[in-house]
């Protein structure tokens, strides 16, 4: 069966690394500069984020391996806004919870839920009919 998106698992271990650590870190550093200029752009750029969430599960063949990747990427997302928000040193144009390490916490659950969503479709979608 030809895939429209293929698995993490098929692509080159470069690749792979890039995609579990790089897209999450890269992103997230984005998105903490962003904190700093601009409450619709930080906002903006964290519900794309969502996407991302999901279909980083997509490359996974089921919900447990969708969740496992939404963790990991969803903790450096999250890691990251706030090492780019700190980086930065602007003054943060959208509140972030208190202590600021809750939001590593919320990033790593949604992460997991939509990483898990993502694997789940997955399955469904790649089930034989």
């Amino acid at each position: 069966m030809q895939r429209l998106i293929p698995l993490l698992s098929d692509r080159h271990p470069v690749i792979q690394g890039f995609l579990v650590v790089g897209g999450p870190v890269i992103f997230g550093v984005l998105c903490g500069i962003l904190l700093g200029h601009s409450s619709a752009a930080y906002v903006i750029a964290t519900v794309l984020s969502i996407a991302g969430g999901f279909f980083a599960g997509f490359e996974h063949a089921g919900a447990r391996g969708g969740a496992v990747r939404g963790v990991v990427g969803g903790t450096l997302f999250g890691v990251s806004i706030l090492l780019g928000h700190a980086i930065d040193g602007a003054h943060e144009t959208v509140k972030l919870p208190d202590p600021h390490v809750l939001l590593v916490v919320l990033t790593a659950l949604f992460g997991t839920i939509l990483g898990a969503l993502g694997g789940r479709a997955r399955g469904r979608v790649e089930q034989p009919s």
